[in-house]
């Protein structure tokens, strides 16, 4: 699993969540990092933010499901006015913060097992 998340707290959070579970995870705090991660990797799920220090998650969608369809992506963000886009981008879930935990949990088995 990738995390491209750039709130610190955020990304340690989901990895104690993650780790818990026993899912493999990997950070990064903005969209040259995961565009570098992705040319060398293929994680399975993408746990993807909107608002990032370089552009909008909800823009880098579309490279990742050209450059890796069967990528599974979450969105997490702060912004619910982006819901309908970032759905009709290709993100597979997409979570408001603060979100859920038990919906989150529920979401990462559900895209676990398609993966």
């Amino acid at each position: 699993v990738l995390v491209v998340e750039d709130e610190g707290e955020l990304g340690l959070w989901l990895n104690i969540v993650l780790a818990e579970r026993n899912v493999d995870l990997d950070y990064v705090s903005n969209l040259l990092a995961a565009s570098e991660y992705l040319a060398k990797n293929k994680p399975s799920i993408i746990i993807l933010d909107n608002k990032l220090p370089d552009g909008f998650g909800v823009d880098f969608i579309s490279y990742i499901k050209k450059n890796h369809p069967g990528s599974k992506i979450i969105m997490l963000t702060g912004y619910a006015a982006i819901k309908d886009v970032a759905l009709a981008n290709g993100a597979d879930r997409f979570f408001e913060k603060p979100f859920d935990l038990d919906a989150f949990n529920k979401a990462m088995d559900e895209l676990l097992v398609q993966a």
